[in-house]
Protein backbone atom coordinates (compact mmCIF):
# COMPACT_ATOMS: atom_id res chain seq x y z
CA UNK A 1 0.00 0.00 0.00
CA UNK A 2 0.95 3.68 -0.17
CA UNK A 3 3.33 5.30 2.35
CA UNK A 4 1.62 5.20 5.76
CA UNK A 5 3.13 8.48 6.93
CA UNK A 6 0.41 10.42 5.11
CA UNK A 7 -3.02 9.05 4.18
CA UNK A 8 -5.18 9.83 1.16
CA UNK A 9 -8.57 8.43 2.13
CA UNK A 10 -11.44 8.37 -0.37
CA UNK A 11 -15.06 8.27 0.76
CA UNK A 12 -16.82 8.57 -2.62
CA UNK A 13 -18.58 5.22 -2.28
CA UNK A 14 -20.14 6.16 1.06
CA UNK A 15 -20.24 9.91 1.75
CA UNK A 16 -20.11 10.89 -1.93
CA UNK A 17 -22.99 8.55 -2.72
CA UNK A 18 -25.23 10.70 -0.49
CA UNK A 19 -25.30 13.37 -3.21
CA UNK A 20 -28.81 14.18 -4.39
CA UNK A 21 -29.63 12.26 -7.58
CA UNK A 22 -26.62 9.94 -7.32
CA UNK A 23 -27.54 6.25 -7.03
CA UNK A 24 -24.71 3.73 -7.35
CA UNK A 25 -25.20 0.04 -8.04
CA UNK A 26 -22.76 -2.50 -6.62
CA UNK A 27 -21.20 -2.79 -10.09
CA UNK A 28 -20.82 1.01 -10.18
CA UNK A 29 -19.06 0.98 -6.82
CA UNK A 30 -16.67 -1.76 -7.89
CA UNK A 31 -15.85 0.16 -11.09
CA UNK A 32 -15.21 3.40 -9.18
CA UNK A 33 -13.01 1.56 -6.67
CA UNK A 34 -10.82 0.31 -9.52
CA UNK A 35 -10.45 3.84 -10.89
CA UNK A 36 -9.54 5.21 -7.45
CA UNK A 37 -7.00 2.46 -6.92
CA UNK A 38 -5.39 3.30 -10.26
CA UNK A 39 -4.95 6.87 -8.96
CA UNK A 40 -2.99 5.47 -6.03
CA UNK A 41 -5.13 6.47 -3.04
CA UNK A 42 -4.30 4.69 0.19
CA UNK A 43 -7.80 3.89 1.43
CA UNK A 44 -11.21 3.45 -0.20
CA UNK A 45 -14.23 3.58 2.08
CA UNK A 46 -16.63 1.04 0.58
CA UNK A 47 -19.78 1.78 2.56
CA UNK A 48 -21.67 0.79 5.70
CA UNK A 49 -22.06 -3.01 5.82
CA UNK A 50 -24.98 -4.21 7.88
CA UNK A 51 -26.85 -0.91 7.65
CA UNK A 52 -27.16 -1.06 3.86
CA UNK A 53 -27.68 -4.35 1.95
CA UNK A 54 -25.99 -2.91 -1.14
CA UNK A 55 -22.88 -2.10 0.88
CA UNK A 56 -22.87 -5.56 2.47
CA UNK A 57 -22.96 -7.03 -1.06
CA UNK A 58 -20.15 -4.70 -2.17
CA UNK A 59 -17.78 -6.05 0.46
CA UNK A 60 -18.77 -9.64 -0.34
CA UNK A 61 -18.06 -9.17 -4.05
CA UNK A 62 -14.95 -7.10 -3.43
CA UNK A 63 -13.19 -10.13 -1.90
CA UNK A 64 -13.08 -11.87 -5.28
CA UNK A 65 -13.66 -9.08 -7.81
CA UNK A 66 -11.29 -6.34 -6.64
CA UNK A 67 -7.57 -6.74 -7.10
CA UNK A 68 -6.35 -3.52 -5.51
CA UNK A 69 -2.74 -2.54 -6.18
CA UNK A 70 -2.47 0.53 -3.95
CA UNK A 71 -5.51 0.93 -1.72
CA UNK A 72 -6.98 -0.89 1.24
CA UNK A 73 -10.75 -1.12 1.71
CA UNK A 74 -12.30 0.49 4.76
CA UNK A 75 -15.70 -0.44 6.17
CA UNK A 76 -17.66 2.42 7.72
CA UNK A 77 -19.87 2.04 10.77
CA UNK A 78 -20.87 3.50 14.12
CA UNK A 79 -19.75 2.83 17.65
CA UNK A 80 -21.86 0.34 19.56
CA UNK A 81 -25.30 1.30 20.80
CA UNK A 82 -25.73 2.63 24.35
CA UNK A 83 -25.98 -0.13 26.94
CA UNK A 84 -24.77 -2.93 24.61
CA UNK A 85 -21.33 -4.53 24.49
CA UNK A 86 -19.48 -4.03 21.24
CA UNK A 87 -18.99 -7.77 20.88
CA UNK A 88 -22.78 -8.23 20.97
CA UNK A 89 -23.81 -5.37 18.68
CA UNK A 90 -25.04 -6.72 15.28
CA UNK A 91 -23.80 -3.67 13.35
CA UNK A 92 -20.33 -4.05 14.86
CA UNK A 93 -20.52 -7.74 13.87
CA UNK A 94 -21.26 -6.68 10.28
CA UNK A 95 -18.07 -4.60 10.29
CA UNK A 96 -16.09 -7.67 11.34
CA UNK A 97 -17.82 -9.87 8.78
CA UNK A 98 -17.03 -7.43 5.96
CA UNK A 99 -13.42 -8.67 6.25
CA UNK A 100 -12.21 -5.15 5.47
CA UNK A 101 -8.73 -4.64 6.96
CA UNK A 102 -9.67 -1.12 8.09
CA UNK A 103 -12.77 0.00 9.98
CA UNK A 104 -13.75 3.66 10.22
CA UNK A 105 -16.08 4.40 13.11
CA UNK A 106 -18.20 7.51 13.38
CA UNK A 107 -18.60 8.87 16.89
CA UNK A 108 -20.28 11.90 18.39
CA UNK A 109 -17.89 14.60 19.61
CA UNK A 110 -20.47 17.37 20.16
CA UNK A 111 -22.02 17.15 23.64
CA UNK A 112 -25.41 18.38 22.44
CA UNK A 113 -25.54 15.66 19.74
CA UNK A 114 -24.70 13.01 22.33
CA UNK A 115 -27.58 14.02 24.56
CA UNK A 116 -30.18 14.82 21.88
CA UNK A 117 -29.36 12.46 19.00
CA UNK A 118 -27.89 9.46 20.84
CA UNK A 119 -30.05 10.11 23.92
CA UNK A 120 -27.34 8.99 26.25
CA UNK A 121 -24.84 10.49 28.68
CA UNK A 122 -21.50 12.00 27.85
CA UNK A 123 -19.79 9.29 29.90
CA UNK A 124 -21.61 6.48 28.06
CA UNK A 125 -20.62 7.97 24.70
CA UNK A 126 -16.96 7.78 25.73
CA UNK A 127 -17.49 4.20 26.87
CA UNK A 128 -19.06 3.36 23.50
CA UNK A 129 -15.99 4.73 21.73
CA UNK A 130 -13.53 2.97 24.03
CA UNK A 131 -15.33 -0.39 23.89
CA UNK A 132 -15.86 -0.44 20.10
CA UNK A 133 -12.35 0.67 19.17
CA UNK A 134 -10.65 -1.77 21.57
CA UNK A 135 -12.93 -4.63 20.46
CA UNK A 136 -12.18 -4.15 16.76
CA UNK A 137 -8.48 -3.76 17.48
CA UNK A 138 -8.56 -7.05 19.36
CA UNK A 139 -10.20 -8.59 16.28
CA UNK A 140 -7.20 -7.56 14.16
CA UNK A 141 -8.71 -4.51 12.47
CA UNK A 142 -7.00 -1.20 11.98
CA UNK A 143 -9.37 1.47 13.31
CA UNK A 144 -9.87 5.08 12.27
CA UNK A 145 -12.41 7.28 14.04
CA UNK A 146 -14.45 10.07 12.44
CA UNK A 147 -15.22 12.62 15.16
CA UNK A 148 -18.55 13.88 13.87
CA UNK A 149 -19.43 17.59 14.26
CA UNK A 150 -16.03 18.05 15.89
CA UNK A 151 -15.52 21.74 15.16
CA UNK A 152 -18.99 22.77 16.26
CA UNK A 153 -18.52 20.57 19.33
CA UNK A 154 -15.15 22.12 20.08
CA UNK A 155 -16.67 25.59 19.99
CA UNK A 156 -19.45 24.53 22.38
CA UNK A 157 -17.43 22.35 24.77
CA UNK A 158 -13.72 22.06 23.91
CA UNK A 159 -12.90 19.91 26.92
CA UNK A 160 -15.38 17.21 25.90
CA UNK A 161 -14.43 17.29 22.22
CA UNK A 162 -10.79 16.78 23.19
CA UNK A 163 -11.76 13.97 25.57
CA UNK A 164 -13.35 12.13 22.63
CA UNK A 165 -10.03 12.36 20.78
CA UNK A 166 -8.02 11.15 23.80
CA UNK A 167 -10.40 8.27 24.47
CA UNK A 168 -10.25 7.01 20.90
CA UNK A 169 -6.46 7.29 20.71
CA UNK A 170 -5.93 5.52 24.04
CA UNK A 171 -8.29 2.70 22.94
CA UNK A 172 -6.13 2.10 19.85
CA UNK A 173 -7.55 4.23 17.04
CA UNK A 174 -4.73 4.98 14.60
CA UNK A 175 -6.29 8.19 13.29
CA UNK A 176 -8.95 10.53 14.60
CA UNK A 177 -10.42 12.47 11.67
CA UNK A 178 -11.93 15.80 12.72
CA UNK A 179 -15.15 16.31 10.77
CA UNK A 180 -16.54 19.66 9.71
CA UNK A 181 -19.87 17.89 9.27
CA UNK A 182 -21.97 21.01 8.71
CA UNK A 183 -19.29 22.53 6.46
CA UNK A 184 -19.40 25.90 8.22
CA UNK A 185 -15.73 26.42 9.09
CA UNK A 186 -13.29 28.88 7.49
CA UNK A 187 -9.60 28.06 6.96
CA UNK A 188 -8.05 30.33 9.60
CA UNK A 189 -10.23 29.21 12.51
CA UNK A 190 -10.15 25.57 11.42
CA UNK A 191 -6.36 25.60 11.29
CA UNK A 192 -6.17 26.97 14.83
CA UNK A 193 -8.42 24.20 16.18
CA UNK A 194 -6.50 21.45 14.36
CA UNK A 195 -3.21 22.79 15.73
CA UNK A 196 -4.61 22.64 19.27
CA UNK A 197 -5.83 19.06 18.81
CA UNK A 198 -2.55 17.88 17.24
CA UNK A 199 -0.84 19.08 20.43
CA UNK A 200 -2.60 16.28 22.35
CA UNK A 201 -0.32 13.77 20.61
CA UNK A 202 -3.01 11.87 18.70
CA UNK A 203 -2.68 11.35 14.95
CA UNK A 204 -5.19 13.69 13.35
CA UNK A 205 -7.06 13.57 10.04
CA UNK A 206 -9.48 15.99 8.40
CA UNK A 207 -12.91 15.52 6.78
CA UNK A 208 -14.49 18.66 5.30
CA UNK A 209 -17.77 19.53 3.64
CA UNK A 210 -18.08 22.40 1.18
CA UNK A 211 -21.02 24.43 2.49
CA UNK A 212 -18.89 27.60 2.64
CA UNK A 213 -16.98 26.73 -0.54
CA UNK A 214 -13.88 26.15 1.61
CA UNK A 215 -13.64 22.35 1.84
CA UNK A 216 -10.38 22.11 -0.13
CA UNK A 217 -8.90 25.21 1.54
CA UNK A 218 -9.91 23.88 4.97
CA UNK A 219 -8.27 20.54 4.19
CA UNK A 220 -5.02 22.27 3.21
CA UNK A 221 -5.17 24.42 6.35
CA UNK A 222 -5.56 21.28 8.45
CA UNK A 223 -2.53 19.67 6.81
CA UNK A 224 -0.51 22.81 7.47
CA UNK A 225 -1.59 22.57 11.12
CA UNK A 226 -0.38 18.98 11.40
CA UNK A 227 -3.07 16.64 10.03
CA UNK A 228 -1.56 13.63 8.24
CA UNK A 229 -4.76 12.03 6.93
CA UNK A 230 -7.03 13.74 4.37
CA UNK A 231 -10.51 12.58 3.37
CA UNK A 232 -12.46 13.59 0.29
CA UNK A 233 -14.62 12.47 -2.61
CA UNK A 234 -13.99 12.14 -6.33
CA UNK A 235 -15.18 15.25 -8.19
CA UNK A 236 -16.35 16.77 -4.89
CA UNK A 237 -19.44 14.53 -4.69
CA UNK A 238 -21.40 14.54 -1.45
CA UNK A 239 -24.46 15.69 0.41
CA UNK A 240 -25.64 19.32 0.13
CA UNK A 241 -22.71 21.25 -1.40
CA UNK A 242 -20.48 18.20 -1.47
CA UNK A 243 -17.23 17.09 0.17
CA UNK A 244 -13.67 18.24 -0.33
CA UNK A 245 -12.73 17.35 -3.90
CA UNK A 246 -10.10 14.64 -3.51
CA UNK A 247 -8.57 15.32 -6.94
CA UNK A 248 -8.02 18.99 -6.11
CA UNK A 249 -6.62 18.16 -2.68
CA UNK A 250 -4.17 15.58 -4.05
CA UNK A 251 -3.02 17.82 -6.91
CA UNK A 252 -2.53 20.81 -4.59
CA UNK A 253 -0.56 18.85 -2.02
CA UNK A 254 1.60 17.06 -4.57
CA UNK A 255 2.22 19.88 -7.05
CA UNK A 256 2.14 22.90 -4.74
CA UNK A 257 3.34 21.56 -1.40
CA UNK A 258 5.77 18.86 -2.54
CA UNK A 259 3.98 15.88 -0.95
CA UNK A 260 4.67 12.46 -2.52
CA UNK A 261 1.14 11.04 -2.42
CA UNK A 262 0.53 9.17 -5.69
CA UNK A 263 2.88 8.00 -8.46
CA UNK A 264 3.57 10.75 -11.05
CA UNK A 265 2.19 8.53 -13.83
CA UNK A 266 -1.05 8.12 -11.84
CA UNK A 267 -1.31 11.87 -11.31
CA UNK A 268 -0.86 12.25 -15.07
CA UNK A 269 -3.92 10.02 -15.50
CA UNK A 270 -6.08 12.03 -13.08
CA UNK A 271 -8.15 13.81 -15.72
CA UNK A 272 -9.12 10.55 -17.40
CA UNK A 273 -9.96 8.99 -14.03
CA UNK A 274 -12.13 11.95 -13.00
CA UNK A 275 -14.11 11.80 -16.24
CA UNK A 276 -14.37 8.01 -16.13
CA UNK A 277 -15.93 8.21 -12.66
CA UNK A 278 -18.35 10.87 -13.96
CA UNK A 279 -19.50 8.44 -16.63
CA UNK A 280 -20.00 5.64 -14.08
CA UNK A 281 -22.02 7.92 -11.79
CA UNK A 282 -23.85 9.39 -14.81
CA UNK A 283 -23.25 12.87 -13.38
CA UNK A 284 -22.26 15.50 -15.95
CA UNK A 285 -18.64 16.50 -15.31
CA UNK A 286 -18.02 20.01 -14.03
CA UNK A 287 -16.15 21.57 -16.95
CA UNK A 288 -14.67 24.23 -14.65
CA UNK A 289 -13.38 21.80 -12.04
CA UNK A 290 -9.77 22.66 -11.05
CA UNK A 291 -7.02 20.60 -12.69
CA UNK A 292 -9.28 18.02 -14.44
CA UNK A 293 -12.13 20.08 -15.93
CA UNK A 294 -12.15 20.42 -19.70
CA UNK A 295 -12.04 24.21 -19.21
CA UNK A 296 -9.30 24.15 -16.54
CA UNK A 297 -6.66 25.09 -19.14
CA UNK A 298 -8.88 26.62 -21.84
CA UNK A 299 -8.02 30.04 -23.27
CA UNK A 300 -10.06 32.38 -25.44
CA UNK A 301 -8.78 34.72 -28.15
CA UNK A 302 -7.33 38.08 -27.26
CA UNK A 303 -4.71 38.94 -24.68
CA UNK A 304 -4.43 35.42 -23.29
CA UNK A 305 -4.08 33.83 -26.70
CA UNK A 306 -1.38 36.28 -27.77
CA UNK A 307 0.62 35.63 -24.62
CA UNK A 308 0.28 31.87 -24.88
CA UNK A 309 1.78 31.94 -28.35
CA UNK A 310 4.95 33.25 -26.67
CA UNK A 311 4.87 31.02 -23.57
CA UNK A 312 1.91 28.85 -22.43
CA UNK A 313 3.01 29.21 -18.80
CA UNK A 314 2.19 32.91 -18.85
CA UNK A 315 -1.47 32.04 -18.24
CA UNK A 316 -1.23 28.55 -16.69
CA UNK A 317 -0.28 27.75 -13.11
CA UNK A 318 1.04 24.27 -14.04
CA UNK A 319 1.77 22.20 -17.12
CA UNK A 320 -1.66 20.55 -17.71
CA UNK A 321 0.04 17.33 -18.79
CA UNK A 322 1.04 16.77 -15.14
CA UNK A 323 -2.60 15.90 -14.42
CA UNK A 324 -3.39 14.40 -17.84
CA UNK A 325 -5.22 17.46 -19.08
CA UNK A 326 -4.51 19.64 -22.10
CA UNK A 327 -4.32 23.31 -22.93
CA UNK A 328 -7.10 24.38 -25.29
CA UNK A 329 -7.30 27.40 -27.51
CA UNK A 330 -11.05 27.81 -27.82
CA UNK A 331 -10.76 29.60 -31.16
CA UNK A 332 -9.13 26.47 -32.67
CA UNK A 333 -10.73 23.94 -30.33
CA UNK A 334 -7.48 22.11 -29.48
CA UNK A 335 -8.57 19.35 -27.14
CA UNK A 336 -7.63 15.91 -25.93
CA UNK A 337 -4.15 15.27 -27.32
CA UNK A 338 -2.50 14.54 -23.96
CA UNK A 339 -5.23 12.12 -22.93
CA UNK A 340 -5.20 10.38 -26.32
CA UNK A 341 -1.45 9.89 -26.34
CA UNK A 342 -1.39 8.74 -22.71
CA UNK A 343 -4.12 6.16 -23.24
CA UNK A 344 -2.55 4.94 -26.48
CA UNK A 345 0.74 4.21 -24.72
CA UNK A 346 -1.11 2.49 -21.89
CA UNK A 347 -2.82 0.15 -24.38
CA UNK A 348 0.52 -0.76 -25.96
CA UNK A 349 0.07 0.80 -29.40
CA UNK A 350 2.97 2.58 -31.07
CA UNK A 351 1.84 5.33 -33.40
CA UNK A 352 3.99 7.28 -35.80
CA UNK A 353 3.58 11.04 -36.08
CA UNK A 354 1.03 10.95 -38.89
CA UNK A 355 -1.04 8.31 -37.13
CA UNK A 356 -0.99 10.23 -33.86
CA UNK A 357 -2.15 13.41 -35.58
CA UNK A 358 -4.88 11.54 -37.45
CA UNK A 359 -6.10 9.88 -34.25
CA UNK A 360 -6.17 13.15 -32.34
CA UNK A 361 -8.17 14.82 -35.10
CA UNK A 362 -10.62 11.91 -35.25
CA UNK A 363 -11.09 11.96 -31.47
CA UNK A 364 -11.63 15.73 -31.56
CA UNK A 365 -14.18 15.33 -34.35
CA UNK A 366 -16.11 12.61 -32.51
CA UNK A 367 -16.00 14.34 -29.13
CA UNK A 368 -17.36 17.48 -30.76
CA UNK A 369 -20.36 15.38 -31.79
CA UNK A 370 -20.87 14.10 -28.25
CA UNK A 371 -18.65 11.01 -27.93
CA UNK A 372 -16.58 10.59 -24.79
CA UNK A 373 -13.78 8.09 -24.51
CA UNK A 374 -12.73 8.57 -20.87
CA UNK A 375 -15.07 5.82 -19.70
CA UNK A 376 -15.27 3.95 -23.01
CA UNK A 377 -11.85 2.37 -23.30
CA UNK A 378 -13.06 -0.26 -25.74
CA UNK A 379 -14.38 2.34 -28.18
CA UNK A 380 -11.10 4.21 -28.01
CA UNK A 381 -9.07 1.05 -28.60
CA UNK A 382 -11.16 0.18 -31.66
CA UNK A 383 -10.53 3.68 -32.99
CA UNK A 384 -6.85 3.23 -32.24
CA UNK A 385 -6.72 -0.09 -34.10
CA UNK A 386 -8.44 1.49 -37.12
CA UNK A 387 -5.77 4.21 -37.16
CA UNK A 388 -2.91 1.71 -36.91
CA UNK A 389 -4.32 -0.50 -39.70
CA UNK A 390 -5.33 2.43 -41.87
CA UNK A 391 -8.81 0.96 -42.34
CA UNK A 392 -11.82 -0.08 -40.29
CA UNK A 393 -11.59 -3.82 -39.73
CA UNK A 394 -14.50 -5.73 -38.19
CA UNK A 395 -15.66 -9.32 -37.74
CA UNK A 396 -18.92 -8.53 -39.51
CA UNK A 397 -20.49 -5.76 -41.55
CA UNK A 398 -24.01 -4.48 -41.17
CA UNK A 399 -26.43 -4.36 -44.06
CA UNK A 400 -29.34 -3.07 -42.02
CA UNK A 401 -31.23 -3.36 -38.75
CA UNK A 402 -34.69 -2.42 -37.56
CA UNK A 403 -36.73 -2.52 -34.35
CA UNK A 404 -40.49 -2.87 -33.99
CA UNK A 405 -42.22 -2.19 -30.67
CA UNK A 406 -45.57 -3.93 -30.25
CA UNK A 407 -48.18 -3.62 -27.53
CA UNK A 408 -50.07 -6.92 -27.37
CA UNK A 409 -53.70 -7.45 -26.32
CA UNK A 410 -52.52 -8.62 -22.89
CA UNK A 411 -50.92 -5.23 -22.29
CA UNK A 412 -47.42 -6.65 -22.66
CA UNK A 413 -45.00 -4.48 -24.64
CA UNK A 414 -42.48 -6.47 -26.67
CA UNK A 415 -39.65 -5.28 -28.90
CA UNK A 416 -38.66 -7.25 -32.00
CA UNK A 417 -35.36 -6.57 -33.77
CA UNK A 418 -34.18 -7.83 -37.16
CA UNK A 419 -30.54 -7.57 -38.22
CA UNK A 420 -28.99 -8.29 -41.62
CA UNK A 421 -25.26 -8.93 -41.41
CA UNK A 422 -22.37 -10.24 -43.51
CA UNK A 423 -19.71 -12.40 -41.84
CA UNK A 424 -17.22 -14.95 -43.19
CA UNK A 425 -18.70 -14.70 -46.67
CA UNK A 426 -22.26 -15.32 -45.49
CA UNK A 427 -25.32 -13.07 -45.47
CA UNK A 428 -27.20 -13.65 -42.22
CA UNK A 429 -30.67 -12.48 -41.25
CA UNK A 430 -31.83 -12.97 -37.66
CA UNK A 431 -34.70 -11.77 -35.50
CA UNK A 432 -34.78 -11.52 -31.73
CA UNK A 433 -37.35 -10.43 -29.14
CA UNK A 434 -36.64 -8.58 -25.93
CA UNK A 435 -38.16 -6.48 -23.19
CA UNK A 436 -36.79 -3.36 -24.87
CA UNK A 437 -35.26 -2.34 -28.19
CA UNK A 438 -31.64 -2.70 -27.01
CA UNK A 439 -32.31 -6.09 -25.48
CA UNK A 440 -33.97 -7.20 -28.73
CA UNK A 441 -31.03 -5.98 -30.83
CA UNK A 442 -28.60 -7.74 -28.51
CA UNK A 443 -30.49 -11.04 -28.90
CA UNK A 444 -30.75 -10.66 -32.66
CA UNK A 445 -26.99 -10.12 -33.02
CA UNK A 446 -26.28 -13.20 -30.91
CA UNK A 447 -28.66 -15.32 -32.97
CA UNK A 448 -26.97 -14.10 -36.13
CA UNK A 449 -23.36 -14.63 -35.06
CA UNK A 450 -23.12 -17.29 -32.34
CA UNK A 451 -22.88 -20.11 -34.90
CA UNK A 452 -19.79 -18.50 -36.43
CA UNK A 453 -18.45 -17.08 -33.16
CA UNK A 454 -19.42 -19.38 -30.24
CA UNK A 455 -17.48 -17.08 -27.86
CA UNK A 456 -20.43 -14.69 -27.93
CA UNK A 457 -22.32 -17.05 -25.63
CA UNK A 458 -20.12 -15.71 -22.81
CA UNK A 459 -20.79 -12.06 -23.61
CA UNK A 460 -23.25 -10.27 -21.35
CA UNK A 461 -24.54 -6.70 -21.40
CA UNK A 462 -24.39 -5.64 -17.74
CA UNK A 463 -25.04 -1.90 -17.74
CA UNK A 464 -26.67 0.70 -19.96
CA UNK A 465 -26.56 4.47 -19.39
CA UNK A 466 -28.16 7.24 -21.42
CA UNK A 467 -27.36 10.94 -21.36
CA UNK A 468 -29.14 13.60 -23.39
CA UNK A 469 -26.65 16.18 -24.64
CA UNK A 470 -27.42 19.75 -25.62
CA UNK A 471 -28.46 20.07 -29.23
CA UNK A 472 -26.23 21.88 -31.66
CA UNK A 473 -28.91 22.74 -34.23
CA UNK A 474 -32.00 24.54 -33.03
CA UNK A 475 -33.86 22.42 -30.53
CA UNK A 476 -32.29 19.13 -31.65
CA UNK A 477 -30.81 16.93 -28.94
CA UNK A 478 -28.07 14.32 -29.19
CA UNK A 479 -28.16 11.10 -27.19
CA UNK A 480 -25.04 9.44 -25.80
CA UNK A 481 -25.28 5.80 -24.78
CA UNK A 482 -22.67 4.02 -22.68
CA UNK A 483 -22.82 0.22 -22.67
CA UNK A 484 -20.80 -1.96 -20.29
CA UNK A 485 -20.28 -5.60 -21.27
CA UNK A 486 -18.61 -8.61 -19.68
CA UNK A 487 -17.24 -11.99 -20.75
CA UNK A 488 -17.02 -13.28 -17.14
CA UNK A 489 -13.30 -12.53 -17.10
CA UNK A 490 -13.47 -8.75 -17.42
CA UNK A 491 -15.56 -5.75 -18.35
CA UNK A 492 -15.34 -3.11 -21.06
CA UNK A 493 -17.37 -0.07 -22.09
CA UNK A 494 -18.38 1.33 -25.46
CA UNK A 495 -20.05 4.57 -26.46
CA UNK A 496 -22.52 5.45 -29.20
CA UNK A 497 -23.90 8.85 -30.15
CA UNK A 498 -26.81 9.74 -32.39
CA UNK A 499 -29.91 11.93 -32.48
CA UNK A 500 -31.86 8.66 -32.29
CA UNK A 501 -31.45 6.75 -29.01
CA UNK A 502 -31.81 3.33 -30.68
CA UNK A 503 -29.18 4.19 -33.30
CA UNK A 504 -26.81 5.34 -30.55
CA UNK A 505 -27.49 2.11 -28.67
CA UNK A 506 -26.81 0.01 -31.77
CA UNK A 507 -23.49 1.79 -32.33
CA UNK A 508 -22.37 1.04 -28.76
CA UNK A 509 -23.67 -2.55 -28.96
CA UNK A 510 -21.93 -3.29 -32.27
CA UNK A 511 -18.63 -2.06 -30.81
CA UNK A 512 -19.18 -4.14 -27.66
CA UNK A 513 -19.56 -7.33 -29.70
CA UNK A 514 -16.52 -6.49 -31.82
CA UNK A 515 -14.36 -5.82 -28.78
CA UNK A 516 -15.59 -8.98 -27.07
CA UNK A 517 -14.45 -11.03 -30.08
CA UNK A 518 -11.06 -9.32 -30.00
CA UNK A 519 -10.70 -10.24 -26.33
CA UNK A 520 -11.47 -13.84 -27.30
CA UNK A 521 -8.55 -13.80 -29.75
CA UNK A 522 -10.56 -13.42 -32.94
CA UNK A 523 -8.91 -11.09 -35.44
CA UNK A 524 -11.35 -9.29 -37.78
CA UNK A 525 -11.25 -9.93 -41.50
CA UNK A 526 -13.96 -7.68 -42.94
CA UNK A 527 -13.18 -4.13 -44.03
CA UNK A 528 -16.15 -2.09 -42.84
CA UNK A 529 -17.12 1.38 -44.03
CA UNK A 530 -16.03 4.26 -41.83
CA UNK A 531 -19.11 5.71 -40.18
CA UNK A 532 -19.61 9.45 -40.07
Amino acid sequence: MADDRFHVYDTTLRDGAQQEGLNLSVADKLAIARHLDSLGVGFIEGGWPGANPKDTEFFRRARTELDLKHAQLAAFGATRRPGVKAADDPLVAALRESEAPVVTLVAKSHDRHVELALRTTLEENLAMIRDTVSHLRAEGRRVFLDAEHFFDGYKANPAYALEVVRTAAEAGADVIALCDTNGGMLPDELGEVVEAVVATGARIGIHCHDDTGCAVANTLAAVRAGATHVQGCANGYGERSGNANLFTVVANLQLKRGFDLVPPEALADMTRIAHAISEVTNVTPNSHQPYVGVSAFAHKAGLHASAIKVDPNLYQHIDPALVGNDMRMLVSDMAGRASVELKGRELGYKLDGDQARALVERVKELEARGHTFEAADASFELLLRDTVHGERRRHFTVESWRVIIERRPTGEVVSEATVKLHAKGERIVATGEGNGPVNALDRAVRLALERLFPELAELELIDFKVRILEGTHGTGAVTRVLVTSSDREGEWSTVGVDENIIAASWDALEQAVTFGLLRAGREPQEVAPVLG
